[in-house]
């Protein structure tokens, strides 16, 4: 019979094997962690193997992701569908064993990791959209969502800002089913975190209102069972159990940083391995270890009594179980084509109308209508135009509610919409300035990653914020999100292409980013008439002659210059086409016989407009075209002064057209 330290020594041999066999990694983390894991997994952790997707199971998220070859070698021994083939191909192009964990729930991996804190912050969001859906849900004599978040997290997790935005919240939330294990071992890729981390981690979670527990001895089974036990009993407080670890645990480089990223060694990992009395051969695991760790039979058993539970609970609440059952599988309502029309009416005007505003009329059918919506915004919610009369504030007491007010936390609150994206049952939305998402950039891109479905919606979009000056003008931000692989960006230019981007942000299965003006835009007649062509991101909005002489191409607010200027040149006798792209993501992934339609190749007499960087939109007018654009960051003074001074003007656009038609003589 194993004992629970034999047990945890297979996890730090296979990740030893792993390691060395690929010749890369991070051996420290899992050898000083492997304790903590035999606990967790063996004790507590409620998971089916065999459906790793039940809805009801625990999630788990390794914050600290270079420890990856340790949720390996848990999910291999546990019964997971990840063989010890794959373990031999740790790191290896096309394996399910990458460096750093990425999201695929079918072998048990619930997000993407390795941007330390970001595991941690998602975890909040995780641990959020469980306890809101249980309120929703839940029915006395019937938990239907009843689990909990588990977090390995290090010290340089802690360390991070991100970790100190979402803890606050999490504290605020009292989100008891939120338990944190810390791998406290002082050592970082620098070496001994006492020079740059000295801060008092016990009276700082404290603080934010969680409950603390330890340090406990991370190497002692029994000490971490009994701290898994009492943070399970705090309902109303995320718990923080401090783990006391050897970074290399075992190994020649315990306790220091040279266990950290790179093998053993041949030497090091045989001193090891008999060190730690494990006598296997390379990846090869005793028949009584493998008993002692296989989940698969407890979970479906688990799993059973869950599902004999819903059955009973369908029938007594037939409409919330097949509200239970959409949300879960991603699924909008039956009746969604009925909403967009709604929507459509809701944004039918001739009256100018800021683009955020026109997001909010669309936001005010659609959080009353679906359910799974939930909103929020960084401190900026009437400025963004997140909130709807039909917003209600999450009160943490009984988790009603279907809106967050984050503060001044767009990193935290990216980071938590992604958690709540990847647990299911809701469409996370929040708002903040777009020149404010670089501060949310790695979780913006790691949304897009894990190709979560969050929609964040980008306000004050250009230097028509005007006397805020450069730092809240955005030059560089919508070209960055462009760029960006699975973000799909929306700039509209009036209500109707607005509608456009929000039906499509609701359809989408992956992150999508709302470009919006604050300023107030002209409607065009001729985008009411083109909803199908607006929804596949770049059409024909205007032809002033049957075959053009030239293109003007835009997005946003400066196609009102594109449309102004095209009116302009034909009293001169130009035939000119207005293109509007505001999704050039959605655009290109039309096939050719659109794109052409659009953006015929033989017309390459082409301007684009837009008041953001110039260079990239020279994909869509070629070398012979050109970009109105900017070249710097914006100033500070009225918007109507920074256009002209920008050349955002339609008597610029029409003298820029005139010089280019000249050349092309």
């Amino acid at each position: 019979m194993p004992t629970r330290r034999d047990n945890a020594n297979a996890v730090r041999a296979l990740a030893i094997d792993a390691i060395e066999k690929a010749k890369s990694g991070h051996p420290g983390a899992p050898l000083g962690m492997a304790d903590i894991a035999e606990s967790l997994w063996n004790k507590f952790l409620k998971h089916n193997p065999g459906n790793p997707q039940w809805p009801d199971r625990d999630r788990f998220v390794l914050s600290n992701g270079h420890a990856s070859s340790l949720l390996y070698a848990a999910l291999h021994l546990s019964g997971y569908n990840l063989t010890m083939d794959e373990l031999k191909r740790f790191r290896q192009l096309g394996s399910k064993t990458p460096g750093h964990p990425e999201r695929d729930a079918s072998i048990g991996v619930e997000m993407t990791t390795g941007p330390l804190g970001q595991g941690l912050a998602s975890g909040v969001g995780i641990a959020l959209a469980e306890a809101m859906l249980g309120a929703r849900f839940n029915r006395p004599g019937y938990e239907i969502v009843n689990h909990h978040t588990y977090v390995f997290c290090g010290d340089g997790c802690l360390m991070e800002g991100v970790s100190h935005e979402a803890c606050s919240l999490a504290g605020t939330w009292k989100l008891g089913k939120l338990i944190v294990l810390y791998d406290s071992n002082g050592v970082s890729i620098d070496g001994n975190t006492d020079p740059w981390f000295s801060e008092d981690t016990f009276q700082r979670f404290m603080s934010y209102g969680w409950h603390v527990i330890g340090p406990v001895d991370g190497h002692d089974s029994e000490a971490i069972d009994q701290a898994i036990e009492d943070a399970r009993k705090q309902i109303s407080q995320p718990s923080l159990i401090i783990c006391k670890t050897h970074i290399g645990f075992g190994s020649p480089k315990t306790d220091t940083s040279a266990s950290h990223g790179a093998p053993l060694g041949e030497e090091a990992a045989k001193k090891t391995k008999d060190t730690l009395g494990w006598k296997e051969a390379s990846f090869v695991i005793p028949d009584e270890i493998y008993k002692a760790w296989d989940a698969r039979i407890k979970g479906a058993e688990a799993e059973k009594k869950w599902r004999d539970l819903f059955d009973d609970y369908k029938k007594k609440f037939p409409d919330l179980a097949k509200e239970f059952e959409e949300r879960v599988a991603g699924r909008l309502p039956e009746d969604w084509a009925e909403i967009t029309k709604k929507m459509t009416a809701a944004v039918s005007s001739p009256e100018p109308l800021a683009t955020r505003q026109a997001s909010q009329k669309c936001l005010e059918v659609l959080v009353p209508n679906i359910p799974a919506m939930i909103g929020g915004a960084a401190d900026l919610s009437s400025s963004v135009g997140a909130k709807t009369p039909d917003s209600i504030p999450l009160n943490p007491d009984g988790y009603k509610g279907n809106y967050l007010f984050y503060g001044a936390r767009e990193f935290g609150m990216g980071a938590i919409m992604n958690g709540i994206a990847v647990h299911g049952g809701f469409i996370p939305y929040g708002g903040t300035f777009l020149s404010f998402t670089d501060q949310a950039k790695n979780a913006l891109r790691l949304s897009a990653i894990m190709n979560a479905h969050v929609i964040w919606i980008m306000t004050h979009d250009s230097f028509c914020v005007g006397e805020d000056g450069p730092t809240h003008q955005p030059v560089e931000q919508t070209p960055a999100l462009r760029l960006m692989p699975n973000m799909t960006v929306w700039r509209p230019c009036d209500n109707v292409e607005t509608d456009a981007a929000w039906q499509y942000a609701m359809e989408s299965r992956g992150p999508v980013s709302l470009i919006l003006t604050r300023q107030k835009v002209p409607q065009f007649a001729e985008t009411a008439a083109n909803m199908a062509d607006i929804l596949k991101g770049g059409y024909i909005l205007l032809d002033t002659g049957e075959k053009p002489d030239i293109i003007l191409i835009s997005a946003g607010s400066e196609v009102q210059l594109a449309v102004g200027a095209a009116k302009e040149l034909a009293k001169d006798g130009r035939a000119c086409r207005v293109v509007s792209i505001p999704s050039w993501e959605v655009f290109d992934a039309q096939d050719a016989t659109w794109r052409e339609k659009v953006l015929p190749p033989y017309i390459e007499t082409r301007i684009a407009i837009e008041a953001a960087l110039a260079d990239p939109w020279r994909k869509y007018v070629g070398l012979k075209g050109e970009v109105i654009g900017m070249t710097g960051f914006g100033a500070s003074g009225p918007a109507e002064e920074l256009s002209k001074k920008f050349g955002f003007t339609v008597d610029n656009v029409v003298k820029t057209a005139q010089a280019l038609l000249a050349r092309r003589k």
